[in-house]
């Protein structure tokens, strides 16, 4: 299948990218330098110049794709009206298009919100976070294109690690620079987690197998552990003392806005569905596990030493 990956240099959508071509897909994607596009190519990925303030340019080649990833994420002010126009053009190209097409929309576990002690699936009502609070609304606009030629997905992934990083790499990041990682509140809270390689998976099965109707699945692992735990780690796997320093939220709040929030949650979300219908399985035994691996990786991808 060709396959279209808006996002291919970033960090989700390059794994995305290279996994869907190791499946033997024809992959095609979006870039915004040369830097990037011999990147891609490296990767064996069509590189495809685009961004999404001029997505529209973008509709020849996506006509010629059964599959339309999308996983870019804009930064700028105007990041949720530019991430609408994409998903309203991918569900118009794929509603016109006369072969079955499928979308998949890169959401998040923060849309989801706090869960405390319970464990949350697909099925429950989202109470999204301020700073996603936005997301919801895309979501439906991509499931409800369901249609005799339109496969909609929606995939949540957790706060995401491995590789160069993710949210974790700020772990790493602190503890060399400072000696310690800083935590938003007092770390008892807890993330939910997935490892890119096992996300870029899910991906790649979801577009190969998932049911005609499409659906949500969220992309987590079973991590379990805290904050605080997970933090310690990265400290000693980086070499520091495994001291963490502790943020309160309000004082977070004022330098990171709605940022803080999202990441003094606490989350406990099941990923059995899309274990069950796409026989996913996260093969990452988590973080705190293999810490020293992952700082080793981080810090390889910034040609550290």
């Amino acid at each position: 299948m060709r396959v279209l990956v808006t996002g291919a240099t970033g960090y989700i959508g390059f794994s995305v990218a290279a996994a869907l071509r190791r499946a033997g897909h024809d992959v095609l994607g979006v870039h915004r330098s040369p830097e990037a596009a011999r990147r891609l190519e490296a990767a064996e990925i069509r590189p495809v110049a685009g961004d999404l303030e001029s997505f529209d340019r973008l509709e020849p080649v996506a006509r010629e794709c059964g599959a339309l990833v999308h996983a870019a994420a804009s930064t700028t002010a105007d990041r949720v009206a530019l991430d609408r126009r994409v998903v309203d053009a991918l569900v118009a190209w794929a509603r016109a298009a006369a072969a079955p097409r499928t979308i998949v929309y890169t959401s998040g576990v923060w849309v989801i919100g706090p869960t405390g002690g319970e464990i949350a699936d697909e099925s429950r009502a989202p109470r999204p976070a301020e700073l996603v609070a936005w997301r919801p609304a895309h979501e439906s606009a991509v499931l409800e294109s369901a249609s005799r030629t339109v496969r909609p997905i929606v995939i949540r992934p957790g706060c995401v690690y491995g590789g160069r990083g993710g949210l974790t790499g700020l772990w790493f990041d602190g503890a060399t620079k400072d000696g310690a990682p800083k935590i938003v509140g007092d770390g008892s809270n807890r993330w939910t987690l997935v490892h890119v390689e096992d996300l870029a998976d899910l991906y790649v099965r979801a577009i190969e197998s998932a049911p005609a109707a499409g659906g949500l699945f969220n992309a987590v692992d079973r991590s379990r552990e805290t904050l605080l735990e997970m933090a310690r780690a990265a400290a000693i796997a980086a070499g520091a003392s495994g001291e963490v320093r502790a943020w309160p939220l309000e004082e977070a709040r004022k330098k990171l806005g709605p940022y803080a929030d999202c990441l003094a949650m606490d989350q406990r979300v099941d990923g059995g569905k899309a274990e069950r219908v796409l026989g996913w399985r996260p093969r990452a035994r988590g973080f705190r596990d293999d810490a020293a691996l992952y700082f080793a990786a981080w810090r390889a991808s910034r040609g550290a030493t």
